[in-house]
């Protein structure tokens, strides 16, 4: 038994004491909150002003190297205004696993020409203090990268003054980029063996269940409901015996009657009375005809006396007669 515990055992051990990895992030909104904040460009870059020259910083773009570490990429314009093309440069940073910057370099594009510095590289001999050597590594990079693009910058001839500050700005931009690194601990994975199941909160008790029902127990002495058996009182010697009385039956339940199934006469459509066996007759609703306009129904004429149909009757019976006399009567007259 010791021995199958014993690999969860070591397990445990290992995911306990193993240390907790940390890894390198750019804090972006810290970034852009030195800057002023990302409020131009639908958010994605910052705005701002050094020496009364206007410049932009868009939000860097952050991918992992090969051994561990972070390369950051920073593009930052120089605003001429709305007559002139903008200036654009580029800062890009190395950082190592553990947060140390290994190296940086910057370049510069104005108007078709292109300025690049040298690939500044934070070794162990560029530091000189002993407390911080990573901070000093840092503020050397930085300091070597402006001076190279100022001395070429110079050669070049360039007496404008947003661009004559633009290595400024660009070393403005690495000051700030560089705080914006931090170390992010990471989660360990969870170990077989060492998952923590969730406790129950102590306030929250658990239901109380209900005790299983178990028959009522009998008190030691004689039941209350069942009176105890009377013993038979002693007769006389010589006398004969006589039989127990017998004890009354329960009274037998009384016969019920089930009850006439009930008949119903069938519904006729006809204005006929529904009769039942026994009962009073219910005369039906009077039928009308369907109206669907609601219009109240006009009553009809009540007939006339039998004297004009009579005097109708002979009018169409001699009309004949009366106008062949007329035809003739004109015919005379025209002669």
């Amino acid at each position: 038994m010791f021995q199958m515990k014993r690999p969860l055992l070591l397990v445990a051990l290992l995911g306990i004491l193993a240390p907790a990895h940390a890894e390198v992030e750019v804090d972006i909104d810290a970034f852009g909150q030195s800057l002023g904040g990302w409020l131009a460009r639908k958010g994605k870059a910052a705005e701002y002003e050094l020496s009364e020259a206007g410049y932009r910083t868009y939000q860097p773009e952050v991918s992992p190297s090969p051994d561990g570490g972070i390369f950051v990429s920073v593009r930052i314009d120089h605003r001429r205004g709305f007559f002139a093309s903008d200036d654009h440069a580029s800062l890009e940073l190395s950082f190592a696993p553990d947060g140390d910057l290994v190296s940086a370099q910057s370049s510069l594009a104005l108007q078709g020409r292109t300025i690049s510095s040298e690939l500044i590289k934070g070794g162990a001999s560029a530091s000189t203090s002993v407390a911080a050597p990573q901070i000093e590594r840092a503020v050397k990079v930085g300091t070597d990268l402006v001076a190279d693009l100022s001395s070429k910058l110079l050669r070049e001839k360039i007496v404008e003054p947003g661009r004559v500050s633009f290595p400024a700005a660009i070393r403005h931009n690495y000051n700030l980029l560089y705080k914006a690194v931090k170390m992010k601990k990471a989660e360990t994975p969870a170990t077989p063996g060492t998952a923590s199941t969730p406790q129950a909160p102590a306030d929250t008790a658990p239901p109380a269940t209900p005790p299983a029902s178990t028959p009522a127990e009998k008190p030691p002495g004689p039941s209350a409901a069942t009176p105890p058996p009377t013993a038979p009182a002693p007769s006389a010697p010589g006398a004969p015996a006589q039989p127990a009385a017998p004890t009354p039956s329960a009274p037998a339940p009384a016969p019920t009657t089930p009850a006439p199934p009930s008949t119903s006469a069938p519904a006729g459509n006809t204005q006929a009375s529904l009769t039942t066996a026994g009962k009073k007759s219910i005369p039906l609703p009077e039928i009308r005809a369907y109206n669907p306009s609601g219009v109240p129904s006009t009553p009809l004429p009540a007939q006339k006396s039998s004297e004009k149909p009579k005097e109708k009757s002979l009018l169409m019976e001699h009309g004949d007669e009366v106008l062949k006399l007329a035809r003739d009567v004109v015919k005379t007259s025209v002669q």
